[in-house]
């Protein structure tokens, strides 16, 4: 930069059309040197608005006249620079939760790849090359065994799982034996669909009714996708048809401890998070 506005000092300074020819040039190449070239992808797509006369094969080409200036309008087709940025497929280098396992390819949003993804390095371009580098690693990954969950929500189901309290409720006043069928209707109430092939119940029978199990805690297993097992906390509530013999409500009963119904599972129990108080907004 210094060695161009030096030449062009000089050229504001120099009488002889030679020597002012000769620095012009000199500053030129200077000029060359200092400037950046930024490349630029707009891309315009026009048409024809009047189609133009042709000449054919056979005719003598010398004959051929220009185009009117009818037949030079032009018509604006496609501007990409006005054309919403498409998605664009990665090959992640490293499981993320939610999205895929080490060698999936998946399609994002360009904004969401480049800033979560491609620099932190836990994806990389889906190029020809790299899938094929990714499948060659695939093939040799399943030499050795690694633990890979079933399904890109496997991991936040588990933690969801792991986090609640589920409330089975009995009836007080019939007989009753606690199966599969229970629990899965009060996952329905949880919001949570199963079936009972998922369920593994405690070893111990349930049965009741019975006040002494009122507010206590046990433990399920549930298996997602006939692979992957996650402990949940139960607590078992009577219920009456009678409103005269319901038991007091307990508000907010889900952050508040309670024994275990086996001693077996006292310190799993203890292990597992209760939730917190919701915070209320202030008036």
């Amino acid at each position: 930069m210094l060695k161009a506005f030096s030449l062009l000092k000089q050229f504001s300074s120099i009488q002889n059309p030679l020597n002012s020819a000769k620095v012009a040039r000199n500053l030129l190449s200077a000029a060359e040197l200092t400037l950046v070239k930024i490349p630029n992808r707009t891309t315009f797509i026009l048409k024809r608005k009047h189609t133009p006369r042709l000449l054919r094969k056979y005719v003598d080409q010398t004959k051929w006249k220009p185009f009117k200036k009818r037949e030079r309008v032009y018509q604006l087709v496609q501007d990409t620079d006005v054309l919403p940025e498409g998605n664009i497929d990665v090959i992640l280098t490293s499981y993320i939760q939610g999205l895929g396992e080490k060698g999936d390819v998946v399609t994002v949003k360009r904004n969401y790849a480049y800033n979560q993804l491609l620099l932190p390095g836990l994806a990389e371009y889906a190029t020809p090359e790299a899938k094929e580098m990714a499948s060659r690693k695939e093939k040799r990954s399943n030499e050795v065994i690694e633990e890979r969950y079933s399904g890109i929500h496997v991991h936040r189901t588990m933690n969801f799982l792991s986090n609640l309290i589920l409330c089975v409720t009995m009836n007080k006043e019939n007989k009753w034996v606690l199966e599969p069928w229970h629990i899965k209707a009060s996952f329905r109430k949880a919001g949570v669909h199963l079936s009972e092939d998922c369920i593994e119940m405690p070893k111990n029978k349930i049965e009741g009714p019975d006040l002494n199990l009122e507010d206590k805690e046990f433990l399920v297993t549930v298996i997602i996708n006939k692979k992957e097992k996650v402990k949940v906390r139960c607590r078992l509530h009577h219920w009456s048809t009678d409103i005269v013999y319901r038991l007091p409500h307990v508000p907010l009963h889900w952050t508040k401890s309670a024994e275990p119904l086996f001693n077996e599972e006292s310190e799993l129990l203890l292990k597992m998070p209760i939730p917190s108080v919701p915070k209320t907004k202030e008036t």
